[in-house]
């Protein structure tokens, strides 16, 4: 039996809990999987996971493995990885979480420069609006927005996301001037329910004092694309973040509405998980990457707060090596 197998076999059965999805990460047949299952079991002399018709569960001794075992194999990967870079070398697979609006404009392009300089690295690049655990899904890297929290991850912070009002010059020409909080209320808006307030409200921020600007939103998504492209038709005017639309400020097709005020900002970080030693890959890539999405224009690197370097569910005995790494970076 391969036993590194086995367990790998088994650390990702547990974090997906599916056989089937730990099958499609590993690159391996769903017979393979539950192969490597069995023949651990046999080796352990125990039952380490239960099945149901709908998940795979460790039992109290597979968990108990699979916390001993996980972090282990871990160091081994980064150990061994360590050495290809000592031989030039920085390869293998990252996989890279964030979400849709500063993936799509701006992190698609620079991971496509980095492969420039390390073609050996391939880069699953995954953009989707909503919250994942790092760990679990077997991200290396995320870009998050809103500070991490419950997740054994260290965290960089890259900035605060401007968010700004802004309209097309048709659509100014249509409904007049907007140089009012009172006129703002008065015009079609497309949002996000994000950054609405329960009573259909924008929270507006104009020398660190907060104003509520009742708004009429006739159309509201949780896709920048959609946002971006219906204030570009003149559809209506609204809140957008800054690094969206750079481009289409500067060339005119564009323009801010009341400039004096902004929507509340958002921090964003730089998140991976917490592990003895930082793969070589993933420390090239942090290091190329970070450096270009703080000089995106509509993240501000003003505002930093002092936080803590790293975020974990409970202390483990490599605690103080990640948060080592997490100093350095």
């Amino acid at each position: 039996m391969d036993l590194a197998a086995a367990l790998r076999a088994f650390i990702r059965t547990v974090e997906r809990g599916s056989v089937t999805a730990a099958a499609r990460d590993l690159g391996v047949s769903q017979p393979a999987v539950t192969k490597h299952l069995r023949n651990l079991e046999g080796h352990v002399g125990a039952r380490l996971v239960e099945r149901s018709s709908r998940v795979v569960r460790p039992t109290a001794l597979g968990q108990t493995l699979y916390e001993a075992s996980r972090s282990a194999l871990t160091t081994i990967d980064a150990a061994l990885e360590g050495v290809r870079r000592d031989m030039g070398a920085i390869e293998g697979l990252l996989r890279v979480h964030a979400p849709t609006c500063i993936g799509v404009k701006h992190l698609h392009k620079i991971v496509l420069a980095f492969q420039e300089t390390f073609p050996t690295v391939t880069v699953d690049l995954v953009l989707e609006d909503r919250t994942v655990d790092l760990v679990y899904e077997n991200f290396d890297i995320g870009v998050k927005y809103g500070r991490p929290e419950g997740q054994e991850i260290i965290i960089r912070r890259l900035g605060m996301v401007r968010r700004i009002l802004v309209a097309s010059p048709a659509f100014l020409a249509r409904v007049g001037p907007i140089e009012t909080v009172e006129r703002l209320s008065e015009v079609d808006v497309i949002t996000t329910a994000a950054v609405l307030s329960p009573r259909d409200s924008l929270t507006l921020v104009r020398d660190g004092r907060s104003v509520e600007a009742g708004v009429r939103a006739v159309l509201r998504s949780n896709n920048a694309m959609v946002i971006t492209n219906t204030l570009l038709d003149g559809y209506a005017a609204g809140p957008v973040q800054h690094l969206l639309v750079a481009e289409e400020l500067a060339d005119g097709r564009l323009v801010r509405i009341l400039p004096e005020f902004e929507v509340k900002s958002q921090e964003v970080f730089w998140a991976y998980p917490s592990v003895r030693f930082m793969r070589p890959a993933v420390r090239a890539f942090t290091d190329f990457v970070v450096p270009q999405l703080r000089m995106v224009e509509g993240i501000d690197l003003a505002e930093q707060a002092a936080a803590p370097a790293a975020r974990s569910r409970s202390p483990r005995p490599d605690a103080a090596g990640a948060l080592e790494h997490s100093h350095r970076l």
